[in-house]
């Protein structure tokens, strides 16, 4: 960008009124994160899910509040493009000393792409590429917190750690939890730990990490060169007092808590990019894009994937192709094969009995946004007007784009602008994963996928369209639900058990003899569409029978009614200390040594 030969003060004031409207963006995220650890202790579990719901909103709401304020002050769609090269350059002064710059950044793109056209989304009025170094940003207090056990033992270090987080709820019993956690360490190192260095430091971010009925505590351990990754869940018993769940060493386990298929979690982090580096330590495999959105930070984490995949078309040559598997109805998909994650669009006009339009379609999706996803149902990336290389696109893919979704392209000589896309990670289609699979795996999978049904049910979903072309199977083999034109809130649904023919000809006719209204649902009928596979249908009636049963459905219904808050363990029940040491327990419980 060339440096204009004057200022003009309009610029200047453009910039204050971005970096104004980006920071009551950022105090408001913050007060919610510090609401959550009151929330956790209290345990106001409703309340906890209101938060992660309604934090969802504020990026918006405050982006179109600065929009607003540049529109009525500035008249900023007028505005010549010299002022607003000048108005960039006086945000990034203005970044020099701030906290959050890459966030700014970003907020900085989403109120400029709201006011002028897209011809204009080049580095010269936007950032294309971070312009704010966010290496050693100080934080107070600091990211994280350093211990260092060789000066005071590390039992005692353990119940610093957890006393440094400050809950005012009790702990029922801290010492038999940390003896639990030295256990388990020592089991996962069976051959004992390395040789400690003199400088042996424990590491934690300094604010838990909040989400439904959980506390998570991350941190590592680094021994010399050696880091050795961990995280603690942090629950309630019965009575209300605090108890550690469990520790997570292995660093896939880790990684899983932050999967695309789980609510985002709620830190109270005055420099999130310090946040990020931390886990980043940790969990080498976790992008920056996926860290940012699990933190809440969704803006950045889609502006970061952006990027990321900007630079991968530049150093890849393969082509979008239609995504492999049955054809969606209302969804057209398509992939490119070096790339992780699966692009879709709304088609023009949806095939079969769809009742949906495309305004219904994009409510259904930020409905998952906005919920408790529990590990069962992926998170997506919603973009507007996304250029990509005509080039890359195989001929067979764009027939379908022209053919079915024209709406939402257009098409230049060079370019193909798609107008709304959502991009979700890619998983394997489930009915294609069975027709792949060996017995024992598709015994395994097809109990994963009532699984998935029974988890969505408790956190008041109902697919809707239950087929397996609709769940897919991530790396890590659990089974996630992506198709959501049809899903209802549970506590919308009408779940009826099919009444009696009035006579033995009309039950042989095949015609429906009950009435049936929109949100009428008859389990007994799932097993007509799902279990035409004699091995499918002996495994879920086997573990799923009662899915089947509209009895299931209506308990769960009142259970929600009644405001009951399920819980939801991201990780093995096999490694919950309650079950580990199970048998130790009932000694103590009994009094016995």
């Amino acid at each position: 960008m060339q440096i204009p030969e004057y200022y003009n003060p309009v610029a200047r004031e453009i910039a204050q009124a971005l970096v104004d409207g980006f920071n009551r963006h950022y105090q408001l995220f913050r007060e919610v994160s510090q609401q959550a650890k009151q929330l956790f202790e209290d345990a106001a579990w409703q309340g906890v899910q209101r938060l992660v719901r309604d934090r969802i909103q504020f990026y918006d709401e405050r982006v179109h509040e600065t929009v607003q304020r540049l529109q009525h002050q500035f008249h900023a769609d007028l505005l010549d493009d010299e002022i607003w090269q000048q108005a960039k350059l006086y945000f990034i002064g203005l970044l020099t000393n701030h906290k959050q710059p890459e966030l700014a950044e970003t907020f900085f793109n989403s109120v400029f792409t709201r006011i002028l056209h897209r011809d204009y989304f080049n580095n010269d009025f936007i950032f294309i590429r971070p312009a704010i170094s966010t290496e050693y940003i100080e934080s107070d207090p600091p990211s994280y917190r350093s211990y260092y056990p060789k000066q005071r033992g590390l039992r005692h270090t353990l119940r610093q750690i957890v006393a440094d987080f400050g809950w005012r709820r009790p702990f029922a019993n801290l010492s038999r939890d940390l003896a639990w956690v030295i256990r388990a360490v020592d089991e996962y190192f069976a051959q004992g730990w390395p040789q400690a260095e003199a400088n042996l430091q424990i590491q934690l971010l300094s604010s838990a990490f909040y989400r439904n009925k959980t506390a998570y505590l991350f941190g590592k351990v680094v021994n010399g060169g050696q880091v050795y990754p961990f995280a603690v869940p942090v629950l309630h018993d019965a009575d209300g007092r605090l108890y550690l769940d469990t520790v997570l060493l292995e660093p896939w386990r880790i990684g899983v808590l932050f999967s695309f298929s789980r609510a985002y979690f709620m830190a109270d982090m005055e420099v999130p990019s310090g946040y990020v580096q931390f886990l980043r330590s940790m969990l080498p495999t976790k992008t920056k894009a996926e860290l940012y959105t699990m933190l809440g930070l969704q803006k950045q984490g889609k502006n970061t994937f952006y990027r990321d995949f900007m630079q991968h078309l530049q150093h890849s040559n393969d082509q979008f192709t239609v995504a492999p598997g049955i054809r969606g109805l209302v969804m057209l998909v398509f992939t490119l094969p070096s790339y992780p994650y699966v692009f879709k669009l709304i088609k023009d006009v949806f095939g079969g009995p769809k009742e949906v339009d495309r305004a219904t379609v994009k409510a259904k999706y930020q409905l998952v946004k906005r919920h408790d996803r529990v590990g069962r149902m992926a998170d997506t990336l919603e973009f507007s007007n996304v250029a990509f290389p005509k080039a890359r696109f195989s001929d067979e893919l764009l027939d379908e784009l022209r053919r079915l979704a024209t709406s939402s392209i257009e098409e230049g000589p060079d370019t193909l602008v798609i107008k709304h896309l959502y991009i979700e990670r890619r998983m394997k289609p489930l009915n294609l994963y069975l027709m792949n699979s060996d017995t024992a795996e598709k015994e395994r999978v097809v109990r994963e996928y009532g699984d998935a049904i029974r988890d969505l049910a408790a956190a008041n979903i109902f697919p809707g369209d239950m087929l397996f072309k609709n769940f897919g199977v991530t790396r890590y083999g659990r089974v996630i639900f992506y198709d959501y034109d049809e899903i209802e809130y549970m506590t919308d649904c009408h779940f009826r058990r099919i009444p009696p023919a009035p006579n033995p000809e009309m039950e042989l006719s095949g015609e429906v003899w009950y009435p049936v209204a929109r949100n009428d649902v008859f389990p007994e009928e799932f097993g007509t569409f799902l279990l035409g596979d004699p091995l499918v249908r002996r495994v879920f009636l086997q573990y799923h029978r009662e899915l089947l049963d509209a009895g299931f459905w209506q308990h769960k219904q009142q259970r929600i009614r009644d405001g009951y808050i399920e819980d939801f363990y991201p990780y093995p029940v096999e490694l919950r200390f309650c079950h580990r040491y199970a048998a130790r327990l009932r000694r103590q419980d009994a009094g016995a040594p």
